[in-house]
């Protein structure tokens, strides 16, 4: 585990730096990634939930996603396996391989806010692929604004 997380310490100093996810890389192949899912917030608690797709072409090795929030996170949060705390508002989470026109496994995670807000904007984007290209990258960047209703709000 601690060396798991080592890694993403790594990724979350480096993420934009060695190979963004639409950057080509030398012999890259060619995926278009999406993320669909569902947002809310209810006393504070912020729940997320995802299903990362690849339209292809090509499969995409690995793939790291980043969430960021409008409000800062509380210090102390509780994250599922394959998620780090990257930032005061950010956390990043490894998707993992994404077969060529295949689905990932969802990801859900819970947040709790540093303070209470009727409202807080969502963030959802790719920040690793693997070396893969993605032309597409109107469906790879999600923006939500939630409101504080306990309602979910669909991307």
């Amino acid at each position: 585990m601690r060396k798991v997380l080592a890694g993403f310490a790594a990724l979350a100093a480096v993420c934009g730096a060695a190979v963004p996810a639409g950057a080509v890389a030398a012999g890259g192949s060619e995926a278009d990634l999406a993320y669909h899912g569902a947002v809310s917030i209810a006393d504070r608690m912020v729940g997320v939930r995802f299903t990362p797709r690849n339209h292809g072409p090509s499969a995409a090795p690995d793939v790291t996603v980043r969430l960021r929030w409008s409000a800062a996170l509380a210090d102390r949060q509780e994250l599922p396996v394959g998620c780090v705390r990257s930032g005061p508002r950010e956390v990043l989470c490894r998707v993992g391989a994404l077969p060529a026109d295949g689905l990932g496994e969802q990801i859900a995670l819970r947040v709790r806010l540093r303070q209470a807000s009727s409202e807080v904007l969502l963030a959802l984007d790719t920040v690793w692929s693997g070396g893969t290209v993605d032309r597409n990258r109107h469906n790879d960047r999600q923006r939500v604004l939630v409101l504080a209703t306990g309602d979910e709000y669909y991307f």
